[in-house]
């Protein structure tokens, strides 16, 4: 009788070892039970199917040559090309780009994108840079890894600290390097690249429309409704005008400038222009300074982290006193955290379902650069406010059907969908 034989698994693939991987893989291992005979396939979900390292080597503007670590990072593609955008941070690591791969596939299954999940990084610090610098890492990085990305392989996308103009850097790149202009290698492009209308404001937009949802689920009336946001660029800026114009009090706002609060309501146009001006919500004459610590306790009914991963854990997560968290941001609540909220009675919103509006308008990018037919930003509003509802509902209603969490919820139905893919396609060879 033969055994399995058993080997240490390397420190990214353990799940007692809690960078961000181990926190997907801590989720994964929550949902297992609810994957009935797909249970054989779960290993799927625990590895990537492809990890590239690569070196960045540039010029310097002042002629010294600087090296620069890349990742690129494909979790899964079983139900179609790898989708997930692209950061530049001080602080990025395989580890976090392995997980953030990893909950782009559980968020396109979530929301029934035709994608896999995939991701990608260089650890840097942009600030450093200058613009002709940024470029030339991000054209040497597009080449590096130009050998598994491509419009039916691999579609990067902005992510922190990425743009519009670093994805046109991205595609022309990769297009000479093609031979061919291929529009549809990256998205979140300019408009005169083929890109779409509506992308900047998809991820803001989208949290807030799963908000509205959980609002009716719960019967919180938004135009009366107390938000607080951590994070306030594309996607918590957004996610707070549409708040405040819909009625909602915007109390306080926080980033890595500071926190600053108004009882009254902050004036949310004043504040994004302050932040467009300056860099940041620190200093703004509209409200006063609070500890950031202080941010996390203020009484609220809305609370939308969307800045960086591990925000809300267990050191402050007791401290919360949202009816509702809506996860602006990738893995912003750590699993210790997530069950104190569950305890405290707090509606989580998961990132993998309240975030996904962004890869949505995504994907409707890159269809409209296939067919080299677009639709008018309306149009482009109406179809994400459509799907993001539709996902939030078959998320809600698997919730109340097993009596878990909206996170574990969202995770059995891209699980599922998922090893769905997996167990039909097979193994080959």
């Amino acid at each position: 009788m033969s055994q399995t034989p058993t080997h240490a698994l390397p420190s990214y693939l353990d799940p007692d070892h809690l960078g961000p991987w181990g926190i997907y893989l801590q989720q994964v291992d929550r949902v297992t039970p609810y994957l009935g005979s797909l249970g054989r396939w779960v290993e799927t979900l625990k590895r990537p199917k492809r990890a590239l390292v690569v070196d960045v080597p540039i010029e310097l503007d002042n002629g010294t040559i600087a090296h620069f670590e890349g990742y690129r990072v494909q979790h899964n593609t079983s139900r179609g090309p790898g989708k997930g955008g692209v950061r530049f941070h001080q602080d990025v690591t395989l580890s976090e780009v392995m997980a953030l791969s990893a909950w782009m596939s559980i968020k396109n299954a979530a929301v029934n994108l035709p994608y896999g999940g995939a991701k990608g990084g260089i650890r840097v610090d942009p600030r450093n840079l200058s613009q002709s610098e940024l470029e030339r890492m991000t054209r040497r990085y597009t080449s590096e890894i130009g050998v598994i990305i491509g419009p039916s392989k691999d579609i990067p996308a902005p992510d922190v600290n990425t743009n519009a103009q670093t994805m046109a850097w991205m595609m022309d790149t990769y297009s000479m390097n093609e031979g061919a202009t291929a529009t549809g290698v990256v998205t979140g492009k300019p408009i005169a690249l083929g890109g779409s209308l509506g992308r900047v404001e998809a991820t803001g937009r989208g949290v807030f429309v799963v908000a509205c949802e959980a609002a009716r689920d719960l019967n919180i009336d938004v135009s009366k409704a107390r938000v607080i946001v951590q994070g306030f660029g594309n996607v918590g800026g957004t996610a707070a005008r549409l708040f405040h114009e819909a009625g909602a009090t915007v109390l306080a706002a926080q980033d890595h400038t500071g926190t600053v609060y108004n009882p009254a309501g902050l004036d949310v146009h004043k504040l994004l222009a302050h932040v467009a001006a300056t860099g940041g919500v620190g200093g703004f004459s509209g409200g006063q300074a609070l500890d950031n610590a202080e941010f996390w306790g203020l009484e609220t009914d809305f609370l939308i982290p969307a800045a960086l991963e591990n925000q809300i854990n267990a050191g402050n997560a007791a401290k919360v006193r949202a009816k509702v968290v809506v996860e602006g941001a990738n893995g912003p609540t750590t699993p210790e955290a997530d069950d104190i909220l569950r305890d405290n009675n707090v509606y989580v919103v998961p990132d993998v379902l309240a975030n996904a509006g962004g890869v949505t308008v995504s994907y409707f990018e890159w269809v409209q650069d296939f067919s080299s037919f677009f639709w008018s930003e309306e149009e482009i509003n109406q179809r994400l406010e459509r799907l993001m509802r539709e996902a939030y509902a078959g998320v809600s209603q698997m919730a109340k059907e097993h009596k878990v969490t909206l996170r574990t919820a969202a995770f059995i139905v891209a699980c599922t969908r998922i090893l769905q893919a997996r167990q039909v396609r097979g193994l080959y060879p």
